[in-house]
């Protein structure tokens, strides 16, 4: 604890002092009176002392309180980083969610970017069957719905490359698989980073996706992943041909499980929306700086009108 204006604790030392004396001498004086005029003293009971020691010890606080006394506490708190990774293959042009899986994904997670507190910086990395980071993480709002609202479809899928550029995104360091044999790379701990990976789940090549969800989970990040389209499907045009193209929720449950995290499904808007309200971000504990001049002050107005019923109760009076 400290205090702003510490030279107020040494004049609430002093008056705490000068009243308690004064309340002693006036008891002896008030005794030595009624001795002098023949009377005899009222025995003097501990409840006759409790409102005043109750009026001595408010009156004491509010000086102290004056000292302007601060603490710092921890104040949990959703902090840290956020890495919306978006499918933007071919696949996700399909219309199985209205306007399409793509532009659906877009509108939902602009009102989440809108509603994260300024502890949070969030970033968009755009996969296909290559992946790249479109807005590094910040908390420049204006920026990362830019960047979201930017993305277009094209190509194919690979969810290793999503989750290992993400991770590129939060270290600050190009992140890659290890040859096989070979120990996974040290990237840190980073318990207060979530990457949310947004896709149909259609995977056509690259790094091998639990892998990189392994490297991940080594890393303390969390995958949540959220799964883009209907079970049934739908069929897209790419290049004169036909494709079908349906959500594929095993290997999205087996990234997010890989990590501890969870896999969501989005079947419409309203889902994704409610998807984006249930995502597990981490809560972690900022040391924050309080002041406490009105949690003092607050004390002492109760003491105040404890003493003073008390009074008014025992002996008919307040002083």
């Amino acid at each position: 604890m400290s205090f702003q204006n510490p030279a107020m604790l040494v004049v609430a030392a002093i008056a705490g002092l000068g009243l308690v004396l004064a309340y002693r001498w006036l008891q002896r004086r008030r005794t030595a009176l009624l001795t002098a005029a023949g009377l005899r003293p009222p025995r003097q009971g501990l409840r006759r002392h409790i409102p005043p020691a109750l009026f001595l010890v408010a009156l004491i606080l509010l000086l102290v309180g004056l000292a302007r006394p601060q603490a710092t506490v921890p104040v949990p708190r959703a902090s840290g980083t956020v890495i919306l990774a978006f499918d933007v293959s071919n696949s996700m042009a399909a219309d199985d969610i209205a306007p399409s899986r793509l532009a659906a994904a877009q509108a939902a997670a602009t009102g989440f970017v809108e509603e994260q507190p300024d502890t949070v910086d969030v970033g968009v990395v755009a996969f296909g069957q290559g992946a790249q980071t479109t807005q590094n993480p910040s908390n420049d709002r204006d920026s990362t719905i830019g960047a979201i609202n930017r993305l277009t479809v094209a190509g194919g899928t690979s969810l290793g490359e999503a989750i290992l550029a993400s991770l590129s995104a939060i270290t600050g360091e190009s992140v890659s698989l290890p040859e096989e044999g070979q120990p996974l790379p040290d990237l840190g701990y980073w318990r207060s980073a979530t990457i949310v990976l947004l896709s149909d789940g259609e995977d056509t090549g690259g790094p091998d996706a639990v892998a990189a969800a392994e490297l991940a989970a080594a890393a303390g990040v969390h995958i949540e992943t959220v799964g883009i389209g209907t079970i049934e499907g739908d069929t897209i045009e790419v290049d004169g041909y036909q494709i079908a193209t349906a959500l594929n929720e095993e290997l999205l449950t087996q990234v997010a499980e890989a990590t501890g995290a969870s896999y969501h499904r989005a079947q419409d808007a309203q889902a994704l929306d409610a998807v984006y309200e249930s995502l597990d971000l981490r809560i972690t504990t900022e040391d924050e700086f309080v002041e406490l001049t009105g949690g003092v002050v607050a004390v002492s107005v109760l003491l105040l009108t404890i003493g003073a019923l008390l009074m008014i109760t025992w002996f008919g009076r307040i002083l």
